[in-house]
C-alpha cells in the first residue's frame, strides 16, 4: 500500500515480468514513495475579514493612482489576506492546479531528477469579476480575435506551487500555499500602451518579496510595475496580453491542456524562474573584494590631498538601477516615448529570459554555465551600457562646471549630459520644448532624480533620471536616422533643440558632419531600426506600439562616428572663442586603411582601403576567430513552435523566431579595465546589479565577460611588440623596438586623457632589473630609477593648492631614441587653455601653445603633443581634407586626426605603428652588473595619475567625493591591470647575444 498525494491509499499491483521489471526500478530509485503535495496545508486559506478586502479592493484595482510603493503596500495587504479567493465577492478561480509545460525525469548517479518546463510553474490562476466575465464573454467560443480590451480593474492572480503540478491536483485550491508566489496582472489600460500593471508576489515572510522601494542592496529588477519583462511571453498572445481561456475555470465547460508528467517519484522542488529573476541573494553581491581601507600607497601616489576620504557608510551612492524604468504611455508611443529605458527591451533581447530557451547563449569554455551574447547583457556591462553612471566622467563634469567654466554650467552640462546622458537629456529637450517652446537645459542634479519617496521634490524628473543613468541605451542608436532619410524627420517634435545643439557645437559644418558629438536626428517614436530584413513586427507592436524595422544604416560606421566624433566649443570667461576636436575616432578610422568608403550619404573619395572593416567589425563582432559568421535568434520570447501549447497566441508566422546570420554581440568594448572592475567590486555605490536579471545563475555575469572581452581585445586585437634588433659593445646595449598597431584609429583612441607607455627592461640572467625605462608607483605614475615622478607626470603641489609651473607644459616628448631612465615613450595627447588674459585667443594647430595643460574637454586650444600611433594606411592630409570636406567637415577635421609634435618621425607618415631605439651606456647598470636580456611590456592606462589628481584637485561634492573613494578602495591586485596600469602585450625576456 502506499499513500497518493490526496491522502487515499492505494494498492499498487504489478502482474508479469514488465510489472516487476518496472517494479524494480521504481523501488530502486526511491520511486515508490508517495508524491506528497508540499504547498498542501490542513485549513483553507480564504479571507477573514472581507470588508476590509472590500476597502483594499478598490485601491488595488488602479495601480496607476498611487505611487508604486503605496500601491504596493496596498496590494500586499490585499494578496496576504487571501482577499483574491472571495468567492463571495465573485472572485473565480481554475478548476485545479495545473501544468503550463511538460515535467519530465531523468535518472542521474542512481537517482531520479526531475526538471519542468512551464511558461510557469504549476499554477492556479484566480480571477476578478470583471475579468472572468469577460473571458466567458469573449473567448467562449475561439480565439476571441475581434475581443474588445479588458475592462479596467480585472485582476488575474497566478498562483504559483511546486512541480510536478498533478502533486497537487486534488487538492483543493484554497487549501494550497503558493510556495513559489504569485505572478499577477492589473487592468490599467490609462497607464501604459499594453495596459496592464505586471508583477511577482511573494506570500509568507520567507517568500523573500519585499516592496521595490525602497531597493535592496543589489538593486534588483523590480518585482512589479508597468512595462515588466513579463511581456517578453505575453505580447505573443492574440490579443489583451493574455492566453486566459475560459475552459480553465471551475465551473466553465471545457478541459485545460494537459502536458507530459513523469510523476513517479518525489523531486526537491526547483525555483521557478520567475522567482529566480526577482529574489537575488541576501548582501551586496560583488564580483570582486575591494579594500576595506583605503589603499594607503595608492592614495599617497595621487599626491593629491584626500585626507577626508568618505567612508563606507558616507561615500555618495548612485540611485539605484531598480528606479530605472521608463515605458510607453497609454495611446502612445509619441514623441514623449521617443526614448526608453533598457527595461523595456530586456524581456525580449537578453538571453534566458523566459526561462526556457538559451538562445544567444554559448557554453563557457571556462567553467560552468553560459556566456549570454545577448544584445542587453553584452551592451549593459560594456562602457555604453554604464555611460551614465561612470564616476570618472561625473568627476570630470564637477571639475568643468566648478573649476574651468563655473560661468557656464548650464551650457556645460547639457553639451555634456548630451552624450553620457543622451536618453535623459533628448526626452527632457522633447517634452519641454512641447510645453514651452523653450530648449532648457538638462542638469546634473536632474540624472539623480527618482520617484521615490513620492514627495521628494525632483520626482516629476524621475524619468529624465531614470533615462539620463541608463546610459548610451538602445533607443539611443536604435531610433537614429543617418543618409537621405534623416531630412524629413528634422522638424519632427522627437528632434526637439537638435537643430540648436548643432549650431552650437557644429556652427560651420555640413551632412554627416553636422551630427558630430552626438547631434544626430531620430525617426519616429513607433519605429526601431534593425540590421535584420523581415523581422517579426506583432510581438515588439504589442508590447510596445513600435514597429522593427530594417534599415541598413544602423549597421554602419556612421552610427558609431556621430558620437564618436567630439567638436566641442573652446570656453573662456563664459565666451566661445572658437571650436576645436576633442575627439576624432571615427575620422582617424575614415582616413585609414580600414575605411569602407562608404556612408549612408554615399561614397567617399578614394575608396575602400585595403584593411577595410567597420567599427561594428571590431566593436559588435558577428563572426567567429575563422570568419564564420554567429547563428542566433535575436529575441527571447514566447513562440509558438518551440513552446509548450498555449491557447488564445499568435500565429507561428507571426511569433517563431527565425535564426539569423550574423548576430552581433554588443560587446562595445576597447580597454577601460578600470571602469569594468568598479563596477564588480562597488555596485552598492554606482546602484547597480551585477547578476544578470533574466539569465541569473544559469549565465556567468556579463561583468565578468566583459572584462575579459577586454583583456582578450588587448591581448589579442589592440597591438603588438617585438625587439627585432638588439647588440651589445663595449660600452652600450642598443635596441630596436617595434610597435605595430592592429587597430583602425589612432592607439590609444578616444578621450585624449587616454595613454599607453613603453616599460623597456634590462634583466640580468635573474631577470632582475638593472635599468628601466617606464617604471611606475602605486599609482600608475612613471618615475626614474630613484622612485621620483618623470616630468609631467604631476601637475598639481601635493595638497592641491597651486599648479607645477604651469606655463612651462612639463611632459615627455615623443621619443626617437632613449638614452635614459627618466626618458618614457608615452603614447599620449597633451593639450593646452587658451592663454590667460586674452579676450580674443587664436587657437589651433598653426599656434604655439601658450596656455597651461589641461583636462578639461571646454579649454582645447592649442595640441601640445599628440603621438598616438596612427592607424595603418593614413592618407596624406590632402587626401583627408578631402573626405573631411564629403563628410562636411572643414580641413581642420584632417589636421586634428594626424599626429603633432613627432619630430618628423617617419613612422608617422602612414601609420601603423612606431619604432624607437634604445641606447644604454653600460656605466648606467650597476656596478659589476651583467645584462642578459631584454624586455618591451606596453602598458595602457584609460585614467592615468595625472587625470586622476586633477580630479581630485578641481572637483569637490558628491561627484568628486564618490570618485576618490573608488579609486582608494579599488583592489587590483594580482589583475591584468595592477598597480594602475593594464599590460598589454610584452615581448617577453630577449637574450643579448
Amino acid at each position: 500500500m502506499t499513500k497518493t498525494r490526496s491522502g487515499a491509499r492505494v494498492r499498487v499491483a504489478m502482474r508479469g515480468v514488465a510489472g516487476t521489471l518496472a517494479a524494480g526500478l521504481l523501488l530502486a530509485a526511491g520511486a515508490a514513495q508517495a508524491l506528497t503535495c508540499a504547498a498542501e496545508r490542513p485549513f483553507p486559506m480564504v479571507p477573514s475579514d472581507p470588508a476590509a478586502c472590500a476597502e483594499l479592493a478598490e485601491a488595488v484595482r488602479a495601480p496607476s493612482a498611487l505611487p508604486l510603493d503605496a500601491y504596493q503596500e496596498k496590494l500586499s495587504a490585499f494578496l496576504s489576506n487571501w482577499c483574491h479567493r472571495d468567492a463571495q465577492a465573485g472572485w473565480r478561480r481554475d478548476k485545479s492546479v495545473r501544468d503550463t509545460g511538460p515535467f519530465t525525469a531523468r535518472l542521474v548517479s542512481g537517482a531520479w531528477e526531475g526538471q519542468g518546463f512551464g511558461t510557469h510553474a504549476p499554477v492556479v490562476i484566480w480571477y476578478s469579476p470583471e475579468m472572468a466575465d469577460w473571458l466567458v464573454a469573449h473567448r467562449s467560443d475561439g480565439d476571441g480575435a475581434d475581443a474588445p480590451p479588458v475592462p479596467d480593474g480585472a485582476i488575474m492572480i497566478k498562483e504559483m506551487f511546486p512541480y510536478p503540478g498533478t502533486a497537487c491536483a486534488d487538492v483543493e485550491p484554497e487549501r494550497l500555499f503558493p510556495t513559489s508566489g504569485a505572478a499577477l496582472m492589473v487592468r490599467d489600460a490609462g497607464a501604459s500602451h499594453d495596459g496592464w500593471y505586471w508583477g511577482w508576489y511573494g506570500f509568507g515572510s520567507s517568500s523573500g518579496w519585499a516592496p521595490d522601494y525602497p531597493p535592496g542592496p543589489n538593486n534588483a529588477y523590480p518585482n512589479q510595475g508597468f512595462g515588466q519583462y513579463c511581456l517578453n511571453c505575453h505580447a505573443s498572445a492574440a490579443n489583451n496580453s493574455t492566453f486566459s481561456a475560459p475552459k480553465n475555470i471551475a465551473g466553465e465547460p471545457g478541459t485545460p491542456l494537459v502536458f507530459l508528467s513523469q510523476d513517479f517519484f518525489e523531486t526537491p522542488p526547483a525555483p521557478p524562474h520567475h522567482a529566480l529573476v526577482s529574489l537575488p541573494a541576501d548582501g551586496v553581491r560583488r564580483l570582486g573584494q575591494p579594500h576595506v581601507v583605503a589603499d594607503d600607497a595608492v592614495i599617497a601616489a595621487l599626491r593629491a590631498h584626500v585626507a577626508t576620504l568618505p567612508t563606507w557608510e558616507s561615500v555618495p551612492r548612485m540611485p539605484s538601477q531598480t528606479y530605472d524604468n521608463t515605458w510607453v504611455s497609454a495611446g502612445g508611443p509619441k514623441a514623449a516615448d521617443t526614448f526608453l529605458t533598457s527595461s523595456q527591451c530586456i524581456g525580449c533581447h537578453d538571453a534566458g529570459s523566459t526561462g526556457l530557451q538559451f538562445d544567444m547563449t554559448k557554453p563557457n569554455p571556462h567553467g560552468d554555465g553560459r556566456l549570454n551574447l545577448s544584445p542587453y547583457a553584452t551592451w549593459s556591462s560594456s562602457p555604453m551600457g554604464l555611460a551614465g553612471r561612470d564616476p570618472f566622467f561625473f568627476a570630470q563634469l564637477a571639475s568643468e562646471t566648478q573649476t574651468f567654466h563655473p560661468d557656464s554650467v548650464a551650457l556645460v552640462e547639457d553639451t555634456c549630459l548630451g552624450c553620457h546622458g543622451i536618453q535623459g537629456q533628448r526626452q527632457y529637450h522633447v517634452d519641454m520644448f512641447a510645453e514651452t517652446g523653450q530648449c532648457a537645459p538638462f542638469t546634473r542634479d536632474m540624472v539623480d532624480a527618482v520617484p521615490f519617496p513620492a514627495d521628494n521634490p525632483h520626482v516629476a524628473l524621475a524619468d529624465y533620471g531614470a533615462l539620463a543613468r541608463d546610459g548610451i541605451s538602445c533607443t539611443s542608436c536604435h531610433r537614429m536616422v543617418l543618409g537621405p532619410d534623416a531630412a524629413a524627420f528634422a522638424e519632427a517634435p522627437q528632434n526637439a533643440c537638435i537643430a540648436e545643439r548643432q549650431t552650437l557645437l557644429n556652427p560651420e559644418n555640413t551632412g554627416f558632419a553636422r551630427t558630430f558629438t552626438g547631434s544626430f536626428l531620430v525617426g519616429a517614436p513607433d519605429t526601431i531600426y534593425g540590421p535584420f530584413e523581415g523581422p517579426l513586427e506583432k510581438p515588439m507592436r504589442n508590447a510596445l506600439g513600435n514597429v522593427p524595422t530594417y534599415h541598413a544604416a544602423i549597421a554602419s560606421p556612421e552610427v558609431c562616428g556621430t558620437c564618436h566624433t567630439v567638436h566641442l566649443p573652446i570656453l573662456q570667461n563664459g565666451t566661445i572663442v572658437g571650436h576645436t576636436y576633442e575627439q576624432t575616432t571615427y575620422p582617424e578610422w575614415a582616413f585609414s586603411a580600414f575605411r569602407t568608403g562608404d556612408t549612408p550619404d554615399g561614397p567617399l573619395p578614394y575608396g575602400a582601403g585595403a584593411q577595410a572593416q567597420t567599427c561594428q567589425d571590431c566593436h559588435m563582432p558577428s563572426k567567429d576567430a575563422d570568419g564564420r559568421p554567429f547563428r542566433s535568434r535575436i529575441a527571447s520570447i514566447q513562440e509558438f513552435t518551440r513552446f509548450p501549447q498555449a491557447e488564445n497566441t499568435l500565429a507561428p508566422e507571426e511569433i517563431d523566431v527565425p535564426v539569423r546570420d550574423g548576430f552581433s554581440e554588443h560587446t562595445l568594448v576597447g580597454l577601460n579595465v578600470f571602469l569594468v572592475a568598479m563596477a564588480q567590486q562597488f555596485p552598492d555605490v554606482l546602484g547597480i546589479r551585477t547578476q544578470d536579471p533574466m539569465l541569473v545563475s544559469r549565465g556567468v555575469d556579463p561583468l565578468i565577460r566583459t572584462e575579459q572581452a577586454m583583456l582578450d581585445l588587448a591581448t589579442q586585437a589592440t597591438v603588438s611588440v617585438g625587439v627585432p634588433t638588439l647588440s651589445m659593445d663595449e660600452t652600450h646595449i642598443r635596441a630596436e623596438v617595434a610597435i605595430e598597431s592592429k587597430v583602425g584609429h589612432k592607439f590609444p583612441s578616444g578621450v585624449g586623457f587616454r595613454r599607453a607607455f613603453v616599460d623597456f627592461r634590462v634583466l640580468d640572467q635573474n631577470g632582475e632589473t638593472l635599468w628601466a625605462s617606464g617604471r611606475t608607483n602605486a599609482a600608475g605614475a612613471i618615475v626614474d630609477a630613484d622612485g621620483e615622478p618623470v616630468a609631467g607626470e604631476y601637475w598639481w603641489a601635493d595638497d592641491c593648492s597651486a599648479r607645477l609651473d604651469p606655463d612651462a607644459r612639463a611632459h615627455q616628448p615623443h621619443f626617437q631614441e632613449i638614452t635614459a631612465q627618466d626618458q618614457v615613450q608615452i603614447y599620449q595627447e597633451l593639450v593646452s587653455t587658451p592663454p590667460a588674459g586674452e579676450s580674443a585667443p587664436q587657437c589651433g594647430h598653426g599656434v604655439a601653445p601658450a596656455g597651461m595643460l589641461t583636462t578639461s574637454f571646454l579649454s582645447i586650444c592649442t595640441p601640445v603633443k599628440d603621438n598616438r600611433i596612427l592607424p595603418a594606411g593614413t592618407l596624406p592630409l590632402d587626401e583627408r581634407i578631402a573626405i573631411a570636406a564629403a563628410l562636411g567637415a572643414g580641413p581642420e577635421l584632417a589636421v586634428e586626426a594626424g599626429a603633432y609634435a613627432v619630430d618628423g618621425d617617419p613612422d608617422y607618415e602612414t601609420g601603423g605603428g612606431d619604432t624607437l631605439r634604445y641606447t644604454i651606456p653600460l656605466a648606467d647598470l650597476p656596478a659589476g652588473a651583467r645584462p642578459a636580456a631584454v624586455a618591451a611590456t606596453l602598458y595602457y592606462q584609460a585614467q592615468p595619475p595625472f587625470y586622476l589628481q586633477d580630479r581630485l584637485c578641481t572637483a569637490r561634492g558628491p561627484d568628486a567625493d564618490r570618485l576618490a573613494f573608488l579609486v582608494g578602495h579599488l583592489d587590483l591586485a594580482g589583475t591584468r591591470a595592477e598597480g594602475w596600469k593594464l599590460e598589454l602585450v610584452s615581448s617577453g625576456a630577449v637574450a643579448i647575444d
